[in-house]
């Protein structure tokens, strides 16, 4: 069972789809709490310094589909042993070279 789902499916000039991009783009960047304009709504997300990726383009029945997929965890204790494993080496190989 998902805990959330937001679809919404429009008609855009290309213009406006760049616009969206551009958005997410920024909120991408900038990091940390992020709020995207979607049409009529506003959507707020936490967006971690680490992300997975996932581009996907199928041409099917005349049509072309590009598919851009981001993923994270939902909680910030899912990084933090990596964090911590990477802030360990950091410690060791300082130590190694003083």
């Amino acid at each position: 069972m998902k805990d959330f789902k937001f679809e919404q499916k429009a008609s855009l000039s290309r213009l406006e789809a760049a616009d969206r991009l551009a958005a997410l783009a920024d909120a991408l960047r900038e990091g940390g709490e992020a709020e995207l304009e979607l049409g009529s709504g506003t959507l707020n997300l936490r967006i971690p310094e680490d992300l997975r990726s996932e581009i996907e383009v199928e041409v099917e029945d005349g049509e072309i589909e590009l598919e851009i997929e981001f993923k994270w965890p939902t909680a910030s204790a899912h990084r933090a042993p990596a964090r911590a494993a990477r802030s360990r080496s950091t410690k060791r190989a300082a130590a190694k070279t003083s």
